[in-house]
């Protein structure tokens, strides 16, 4: 996102958060205040009510005065609930693995929030407020990624963030590591004393999975820009033919991502004199004159890569339509178990913790992703080789002379061809789904779970996956169309020409590229190239535009 100096507001409600808004927030950092509603205070306060009514009759309440799991047929007496709350946080205090980024940190801060928002948790308000007062002054827990099998929740990530609240552990604060009491006391926050219920209630619920979800299709709806753009640019290289982006050819298989990219690469290439057409072919054409064969001088069709790529981009698209209106509903659920119905007074047990449809929508939208890899590597091996690029030097080589004394010497892209193949078998190797790998836990209490967390954290890392190999291609296809003549190229390639060239040097010699690759990511992950392309942040959240699901941030 580009920096944006006013502070905005995001209002929970435990009903109208967009997983869009989520992951806008979470980049932003603290350019977005989070705060609750005042019927979702009402809520929470009538849900509180109604477990110290169940308290006083002394209802065997599961995860208040019973014990948890496996566990729940020990009742405790009601004044040993504020202990058990407090052990039930340490106890899963056992995560392992590098510490989520700060990104997720805060995500998981505002969903879990926003879960409790619902008002059926039996929270205090003043809980969740405290939550929210360490999330504006950039105190973030420090969340192991592993540990979590999706149900009942996220409980060994979430205790960190419950731990943070209570005092326990060490937090990212202001970008520093250190002790949480210290944080919370610079920062005037008093630490919670957890009421009964409130450790489970932070604990118990899908909110760590989902937010490696929202934001990997954040970025996964960047980097079916970036596929387009790296397929308009493909077009230029190649000198290939357009026709198959015509509107008429996608109006006949009308799937909505399919229809949207080709318009998308159809915009991208306005104006350009680098690629051609099946008109211009024809008029181009040497006739047969009563011959009975004839070899035509150009291919009337690309390549599949080439011709295919908007059908394949699509795919990506739609698959983050349905991804996205899941993941809105899972962020507005209340995920922990019990829930308390003030209406009727009752106490509900129940299973909303099971992060099944996390689960499912990243391994279906990490397949589609790592596709673009594949898409991606197609591509640049037609740019680089001299036998399919339509004329190109190999390997993307500044051309020389015989007599040059560097003639042979340098290999260009070579190197980033074999570079690029190997992270796309990163990519697809990762495609395998988590979500068949339940496995039975805590005395087959949790004897089905989702894996949900797992699998959101692979469509992280295979959209990573696939922006390396997207900056390998870009670079490359930057330099093709410096020697076809980027001045033939459309305004807005020549537009994304200049921002790149203003991070990576044509290449005229061999020279390492990986502090290239590096500054390319960059520009992918901000939208820097999509907004040089003339696109910008509402065309990236077209989705939200068009079913009419809104930000309030």
């Amino acid at each position: 996102m580009p920096h944006v100096s006013t502070v905005r507001h995001l209002e929970l409600d435990g009903t109208g958060l967009s997983s869009r808004a989520v992951a806008a927030a979470a980049r932003r950092g603290g350019e977005t205040r989070v705060t609750l509603g005042a019927e979702a205070v009402e809520r929470m306060h009538a849900s509180v009510g109604l477990k110290e009514e169940l308290l006083a009759q002394e209802i065997p309440v599961y995860g208040v005065t019973t014990g948890f799991g496996d566990s729940c047929i020990r009742q405790i007496s009601p004044d040993k609930a504020h202990e058990l709350q407090r052990n039930l946080v340490l106890y899963h205090l056992n995560g392992v693995g590098p510490a989520a980024v700060p990104d997720v940190a805060r995500a998981t801060m505002i969903i879990r929030a926003n879960a409790l928002a619902k008002g059926v948790s039996a929270i205090r308000p003043q809980a969740v407020s405290t939550l929210l007062e360490c999330l504006s002054r950039d105190i973030l827990p420090m969340i192991p990624e592993r540990g979590s099998v999706g149900a009942s929740g996220d409980l060994v990530p979430l205790c960190y963030l419950a731990a943070a609240l209570i005092g326990e552990g060490r937090v990212l604060h202001r970008g520093t590591e250190r002790p949480a009491l210290d944080a919370l006391g610079e920062e005037g926050i008093e630490p919670l004393r957890l009421a009964p219920k409130e450790g489970i209630a932070l604990i118990n619920g899908t909110s760590f999975a989902a937010a490696y979800a929202v934001l990997a299709a954040w970025d996964a709806r960047e980097l079916a820009f970036v596929a387009e753009l790296s397929t308009a640019m493909t077009l230029e290289a190649l000198r290939g033919n357009a026709s198959a982006l015509h509107p008429f050819v996608h109006a006949a298989k009308p799937h909505h991502g399919q229809v949207r990219s080709a318009e998308v690469i159809r915009t991208l290439l306005a104006g350009s004199r680098l690629a051609t057409s099946f008109d211009d072919i024809l008029v181009r054409r040497e006739r047969p004159a009563g011959r009975g064969y004839l070899e035509l001088e150009e291919r009337i069709q690309d390549k599949y890569s080439v011709r295919c790529a908007p059908q394949i981009i699509g795919i990506v698209r739609d698959t983050l339509d349905w991804t996205e209106s899941w993941l809105d509903t899972e962020i507005n659920s209340a995920t922990d178990n019990p829930l308390f119905d003030v209406d009727d007074c009752g106490l509900h047990l129940g299973g909303n913790f099971y992060a099944g449809h996390v689960g499912q929508a990243m391994d279906s939208l990490k397949t589609t992703v790592a596709g673009l890899a594949n898409l991606l590597d197609r591509q640049l091996a037609l740019v680089v080789d001299e036998k399919f690029n339509e004329g190109l030097p190999p390997n993307l080589v500044l051309a020389r002379r015989p007599d040059d004394p560097e003639a042979g010497l340098h290999h260009g892209f070579k190197g980033m061809q074999i570079a690029a193949s190997a992270v796309t078998a990163e990519a697809l190797k990762q495609t395998g789904p988590v979500s068949v790998f339940s496995r039975s836990t805590e005395a087959h209490n949790q004897d089905i779970v989702s894996m949900g967390t797992i699998s959101a954290r692979d469509a992280r890392t295979v959209n990573g996956l696939v922006r390396e190999v997207a900056a390998i291609q870009l670079l490359s296809l930057t330099q093709a169309i410096e020697l076809r003549g980027v001045e033939k190229a459309s305004p807005a390639i020549r537009a994304v020409h200049r921002l790149i060239r203003e991070h990576s040097a044509f290449v005229t010699h061999d020279r390492r590229l990986d502090q290239d690759i590096e500054a390319v990511i960059g520009l992918i992950e901000s939208g820097a190239l999509r907004r040089a392309a003339g696109f910008g942040d509402e065309d990236l959240a077209d989705f939200a535009s068009r079913t009419g699901s809104t930000s309030r941030s």
